[in-house]
C-alpha cells in the first residue's frame, strides 16, 4: 500500500503544482475529481484484484496511455530513459573518453577523446578492450547497452581495463580515472574552395551555439565568404539554441519564431546584433530527416530570403515541448505551444491519425515517389504564405526547399543496401587501419595528404569483397559496379576517419552528394 500511496501521491503534486497555475477554479475541481477516480481505481486493483500487481509498472503504463492520446510528442519517459535522452544535447557525459565501435563482438577504440582520461592512461587508436573490472568483454552479450553500463560512471571514479595492442604480445592493464566526457554536435567544418566554408550540425545541444561560433570564426580566419550549412538528419534539440543558431545568420531585430499556445502567451524571438554571418552568402542542405529546431533555422532563413534551402522536403515538427520532471526522477515531455516562421508557417504536419501512422508518413512519402520527383508534392493554398520578397512558401507538413534535389537511386544496388543494414564498410575499415595503421601514418602524416593521394586499390576492393563473403553475404560483382563509387567513396572516407577525424570524412564522403554539389554550384554563380 505503501508503494501505491508514493504514486497517487506524485500524481496528486504534479497536479497542484503544475497544472493549477494555467487553469481556471472549475478546471482544477474537474482535475481534482479525476485524479480521485483514477486513485480509487489503483486502491481497487491493489486491495481486490486477484493476483500481485507491479504498481509501478501499472501507474508507467497508464501514464504512457493519456500522454499517446494527446499528440506524437508528448511522451513519458523513465529515469534511465530521461538520462539516455538528455544526455546528447546538455553536452557530456562521465565516463572513460573513447570513441569505439563493436567489431567482431569486441570494444575496438577508433580514437580517444583528446586529452581524455583514456588518452592520458595511454590507450590508443585500434586497442581492443578485452576485460573490464575482471568481466569478459568480448561476445555475444556485449551489447552498446553492456559498454555504456560498464564504461560509464561518475567522474572521479576507476575502471579497469584488459587491452589487446596489435603487436603486442601480452595483455596490457590499465587503470582508467572517469572524467566528463564532451559530446559534440557540430561534427565537422572545413574550407570547401578558398571561398566557401562547410558547417555539418547534426543537434541543437547545450553547446552548439558555442561551437557554430568558433566554427565559423575559423572559417573566416581562412578566407570564408560564403557558407554551406548542413542540417541534413538533424532532428533538432532545444528551441533557444535553434533561436541563437538562426540569429548568426539574420540582422538584429528581425523575427525568428514565434510560440504560443492554449495556455502559453504568443512569444516572439528576435535577432541581435551578436550574429557573425549576416551577409554572407548563405545555402542551408535540409531533408526528409531535418526535424524541429533544424526547421526554425530553415524556416527564418527562407522567410526572410536571406538564404537558400536545398534538398528535399523537411520533416514537419512545429510542435515545442516542455519537460516536467516527476518525484522518482522520470520525466514527462508536454506539448505546450506550436511555433511559427516570421511569415507565420506553422509547419506541423497532421497527427489526427495517430502515432503510429505520423510516424510512418515518412515511408509513406516514398511509396508516393516524393523523394524522387518534386511533382509528387502537394500542398493546399489554405497553406500559402508569402516571404519578404512576396515569394510563395508553404506551411502544414514541412518546409519545401528553394532547390529540390531527388535522391539517387540509381546507384543502390541490393548488394549495397546489404552491406549498409551489417554496416560492413566500418566494420572492414576498422580492421583495415588496424592491420595498416604503421605503414598508412607513414604514408599519409596529415589529413590533406590522405585525402589527395590514397586510392582504394584492387587489392583493397578484392580484400573487402573476400571480408564480406566471411559475413555471409554472396559475391555480387554486377552489384558492386552499380555502386563501386559509393562503396569505393566510403571505403576511404570511413579509413580517414579512422585515422583522422570527422572532417576528413566529409570532405571524402560530401562530394558524392548531389545536395551538396548543387549548393556549390549556387554559391559559386
Amino acid at each position: 500500500m505503501k508503494k501505491l500511496s508514493k504514486y497517487l501521491l506524485a500524481v496528486c503534486i504534479f497536479g497542484a503544482f503544475f497544472c493549477r497555475p494555467y487553469t481556471s477554479f472549475s478546471q482544477s475541481v474537474e482535475l481534482k475529481s479525476n485524479v480521485n477516480k483514477l486513485a480509487t481505481v489503483f486502491q481497487c486493483i491493489d486491495y481486490f484484484y486477484t493476483d500481485t500487481v507491479d504498481i509501478e509498472s501499472l501507474t508507467e503504463t497508464a501514464i504512457k496511455a493519456a500522454l499517446k492520446e494527446l499528440d506524437p510528442h508528448s511522451v513519458y519517459m523513465d529515469k534511465e530513459e530521461t538520462k539516455e535522452a538528455n544526455e546528447p544535447l546538455n553536452g557530456n557525459f562521465e565516463g572513460i573518453g573513447v570513441q569505439y565501435q563493436l567489431n567482431h563482438d569486441t570494444i575496438v577504440v577508433i580514437s580517444p577523446v583528446s586529452g581524455g582520461p583514456s588518452e592520458k592512461v595511454g590507450i590508443v587508436a585500434g586497442d581492443k578492450i578485452v576485460e573490464v573490472n575482471g568481466e569478459n568483454a568480448t561476445g555475444k552479450s556485449v551489447t552498446i547497452n553492456w559498454v555504456q553500463k560498464h564504461l560509464r560512471g561518475p567522474k572521479g571514479s576507476p575502471v579497469n581495463v584488459k587491452v589487446v595492442r596489435q603487436n603486442v604480445p601480452e595483455l596490457l592493464d590499465f587503470t582508467i580515472i572517469r572524467d566528463v566526457i564532451p559530446l559534440y554536435s557540430v561534427d565537422a567544418h572545413y574550407m570547401v574552395d578558398k571561398n566557401i566554408g562547410y558547417i555539418k550540425l547534426s543537434k541543437f545541444a547545450r553547446t552548439s551555439i558555442d561551437e557554430i561560433a568558433d566554427a565559423l570564426n575559423d572559417l573566416r580566419s581562412q578566407g570564408m565568404k560564403k557558407l554551406i550549412f548542413d542540417l541534413r538528419n538533424n532532428s533538432g534539440g532545444f528551441l533557444d539554441v535553434a533561436v541563437s543558431v538562426a540569429d548568426q545568420f539574420l540582422p538584429v531585430g528581425k523575427l525568428i519564431v514565434y510560440t504560443q499556445g492554449r495556455m502559453s502567451p504568443k512569444k516572439d524571438a528576435v535577432a541581435t546584433a551578436d550574429g557573425i554571418f549576416e551577409d554572407g552568402d548563405l545555402v542551408i542542405l535540409i531533408n526528409e530527416g531535418s526535424a524541429s529546431a533544424s526547421e526554425i533555422v530553415s524556416g527564418a532563413v527562407q522567410d526572410w530570403d536571406r538564404g537558400t534551402l536545398v534538398g528535399r522536403r523537411s520533416f514537419g515538427k512545429g510542435l515545442v515541448q516542455r519537460p516536467f520532471s516527476l518525484a522518482d526522477s522520470s520525466q514527462i515531455r508536454l506539448t505546450i505551444a506550436r511555433y511559427y516562421t516570421p511569415s507565420g508557417r506553422c509547419i506541423q504536419k497532421p497527427y489526427d491519425g495517430g502515432s503510429e501512422e505520423y510516424f510512418k508518413e515518412l515511408s509513406e512519402r516514398l511509396k508516393h515517389g516524393e523523394f524522387v520527383n518534386q511533382d509528387s508534392i502537394s500542398f493546399p493554398d489554405s497553406l500559402k504564405y508569402t516571404t519578404a520578397s512576396g515569394r510563395i512558401v508553404y506551411g502544414g507538413g514541412g518546409i519545401m526547399p528553394d532547390v529540390f534535389v531527388p535522391l539517387d537511386t540509381t546507384s543502390l544496388s541490393s548488394y549495397y543496401k546489404s552491406l549498409n543494414v551489417k554496416g560492413l564498410q566500418a566494420k572492414y575499415c576498422i580492421d583495415y587501419v588496424n592491420s595498416h595503421r604503421k605503414e598508412l601514418n607513414k604514408k599519409y602524416p596529415d589529413s590533406k595528404t590522405y585525402i589527395d593521394k590514397f586510392k582504394v586499390t584492387d587489392d583493397i576492393v578484392n580484400d573487402f569483397i573476400s571480408f564480406v563473403e566471411k559475413n555471409d553475404i554472396e559475391k555480387d560483382m554486377d552489384g558492386y559496379n552499380q555502386s563501386k563509387k559509393i562503396i569505393d567513396t566510403q571505403l576511404k572516407a570511413l579509413i580517414g576517419r579512422d585515422l583522422f577525424d570527422m572532417n576528413t570524412y566529409y570532405q571524402i564522403a560530401n562530394p558524392l552528394s548531389d545536395e551538396f554539389n548543387i549548393a556549390i554550384e549556387l554559391l559559386n554563380k
